[in-house]
């Protein structure tokens, strides 16, 4: 997949542009979620109540739709977790960041699985987001271990690996039984 900027990706976008590209990745990202990669642009064009041209100018394929999806989805979580720095409470913004993080890795890892399996690479610019989103995770943890609020034996990868694993866990069970207690569990075994 080829993420080379054209000039026209180089000029900021119009609001009306903005909107548009907003209603396609909110649209792509529940097809995709519900449906994989199956789902046409086309379709995906019609339930973000664009025209087709419209997803195609600004995402010539739909690998590239999928991947401005799993960056957004990264930006998203990354703008959270350094809203939680600027919070008064390390230990209560770290805990409840992670119930969100792993809330919201339900539908990214099935965003990523499904880009995965497709043979789809993550270009170099989703890459350093998600590298971004791990920077804010070791600055919450650390922040939360001087505080006095979680054990200080636990490094950033451990921290990752737990996350990964609580995200895996809540994958094994019903979707009806995914109430996010296993994150709490992950949370009072982090506790100093």
């Amino acid at each position: 997949m080829s993420t080379t900027p054209t000039p026209e990706d180089s000029r900021p976008l119009r609001a009306d542009a903005r909107r548009n590209r907003a209603k396609v990745l909110a649209a792509a990202r529940e097809a995709f979620t519900a449906e994989g990669l199956a789902v046409p642009l086309d379709e995906i064009a019609r339930r973000a109540g664009v025209g087709a041209g419209t997803v195609y100018r600004h995402f010539p394929t739909k690998e590239a739709l999928f991947e401005a999806v799993v960056s957004d989805t990264l930006e998203n979580q990354t703008a959270r977790g350094r809203a939680v720095l600027a919070e008064g409470d390390p230990g209560a913004g770290l805990f409840t960041f992670l119930e969100e993080l792993v809330a919201g890795a339900m539908v990214k890892m099935d965003l990523a699985d499904a880009l995965i399996g497709a043979g789809v690479q993550l270009q170099p610019g989703t890459s350093a987001v998600a590298a971004q989103l791990r920077e804010v995770l070791v600055e919450l943890l650390a922040r939360a271990q001087a505080a006095g609020a979680v054990r200080t034996d636990v490094d950033g990868a451990d921290l990752h690996a737990l996350i990964a694993g609580a995200v895996a866990a809540e994958r094994r069970r019903p979707a009806d039984a995914r109430d996010g207690r296993l994150v709490r569990v992950l949370c009072d075994g982090l506790r100093a």
